[in-house]
C-alpha cells in the first residue's frame, strides 16, 4: 500500500517537520483490510491463472479470467472465491503498515536540505520500503497462494481419479515449520524481493509525479484534491503492477508447494524463468496481468482515500496534515 508521497502526513512543530509513525501504521492497516476484502476474488483468479501450465497438447483448465471466475464459482461457491483471505487479512495490516511507514520514513530522511526529493531518491525510498516489507509479505503470500490454488489442484486431481486432502493455512504453516523450520515459511523470498522492490521503485515516484500534476486543495497548498490522489493511486498502481508482472508470475510459481501431476517443478528464480520461457514463451510472464492490474488499482486508490480522509487521525483525535 502506498503513502501519498506528496500528500505527506508529517506535521510541523516549532518549524521542524515531524514524522508521525502511528497514523501511518493505522492508515496502512485500514487500507489493506478494506482493499483485500474488496478485490480478493480477483487476486485468487490471478493466482490460478499464473500457476496453470499448458499441457502437452495445449490444453488449459482456464481459458480466460472470466472462465476461471465461472469455473471457480461453480465448483466452490461464493466463499470459495475467498480461499486464503483469512491469512491475508490477518497479515495485511503489519505488511502494509511496514511498507507505508518505511516509504515515508525513507522519504523523510532522504529529502535534501532545500526540501526537494529528486527522482533517484524517491526510487531509493520506494525500493527500501519494498525490501522492508518482505519479512511479512513472503510468508503471507506463501500461505495465501496454497489456499488460493487448492481448488485448482483438487479439480485437476479429481479429473484423473485422485483426491487431495483439504488443508488450512495453519496446518500448512505448522507442517513447514516442523519439517523445515521457520525458513520454510520464506520459500520464494528472492522472487518476492524482486517483485516488491521493483514495484515500489516504479510506483512511489510515479504516483508522486501524477499527483503533482493535478489541482491543489487550496491556493499555495501542496495537497492534491481527493479525486486526483485517488486516480493517481489507481493509475500508478496498475502500471507498476503490469511492469513487474513477470516477477509476480515467477514468485507465484515458486511458492506453489503442490503441483498438478505432470507440471514442472522449479529450483529457484533462474530455473523458473528459463523453463517458463522455454516451454510457454514470453507471454506466460504476463499471465494474470489484467487481473493483477484490476486488483492493484483499487488497492492503491483506497490507500490514497484513507490518507486523504485522515481516518487514523480521526480515530486518534489528532490534527491531520490534510485538514
Amino acid at each position: 500500500m502506498a503513502s501519498s508521497g506528496s500528500n505527506s502526513k508529517s506535521s510541523m512543530v516549532n518549524g521542524t517537520k515531524q514524522f508521525a509513525l502511528l497514523p501511518k501504521i493505522i492508515n496502512g492497516g485500514i487500507a489493506g483490510i478494506i482493499g483485500v476484502s474488496c478485490v480478493f476474488p480477483l487476486d485468487l483468479v490471478k493466482t490460478r491463472l499464473q500457476n496453470q501450465q499448458v499441457g502437452p497438447n495445449g490444453e488449459k483448465m482456464y481459458n480466460s479470467m472470466l472462465d476461471c471466475f465461472k469455473k471457480t464459482y461453480r465448483a466452490e461457491g461464493y466463499f470459495g472465491m475467498y480461499r486464503g483471505s483469512a491469512v491475508n487479512i490477518l497479515l495485511i495490516t503489519p505488511e502494509k503498515a511496514i511498507k507505508l511507514a518505511a516509504n515515508d520514513f525513507f522519504r523523510h530522511h532522504l529529502t535534501t536540505s532545500n526540501g526537494t526529493l529528486p527522482i533517484t531518491r524517491q526510487m531509493a525510498a520506494g525500493g527500501l520500503a519494498g525490501l522492508c516489507q518482505i519479512v511479512i509479505t513472503t510468508p503471507m503470500e506463501l500461505l495465501k497462494i496454497q489456499m488460493q490454488d487448492a481448488g485448482r489442484v483438487a479439480a485437476q486431481a479429481k479429473a484423473v481419479g485422485k483426491t487431495v486432502p483439504k488443508v488450512s493455512a495453519t496446518s500448512i504453516a505448522m507442517e513447514l515449520i516442523r519439517t523445515k523450520g521457520i525458513t520454510g515459511l520464506y520459500k520464494g523470498t528472492g522472487a518476492t524481493m524482486l517483485r516488491d522492490v521493483s514495484f515500489s521503485i516504479v510506483y512511489f515516484p510515479l504516483f508522486a509525479t501524477l499527483n503533482s500534476l493535478g489541482p491543489r486543495r487550496d491556493d499555495g497548498s501542496n495537497e492534491a484534491v481527493f479525486w486526483c490522489s485517488f486516480l493517481s493511486g489507481c493509475a500508478a498502481g496498475s502500471m507498476a503492477a503490469l511492469a513487474v508482472n513477470p516477477f509476480d508470475v515467477v514468485k507465484t510459481r515458486l511458492q506453489a508447494l503442490k503441483k498438478v501431476e505432470g507440471e514442472m517443478q522449479f529450483n529457484g528464480v533462474a530455473d523458473c524463468i528459463g523453463k517458463t520461457l522455454k516451454y510457454e514463451g514470453v507471454t506466460a510472464f504476463f499471465k494474470g496481468g489484467l487481473c493483477r492490474m484490476i486488483v492493484i488499482a483499487p488497492l492503491f486508490g483506497i490507500a490514497q482515500m484513507v490518507y486523504f480522509l485522515g481516518v487514523a487521525e480521526a480515530l486518534l483525535g489528532v490534527k491531520s496534515g490534510n485538514k
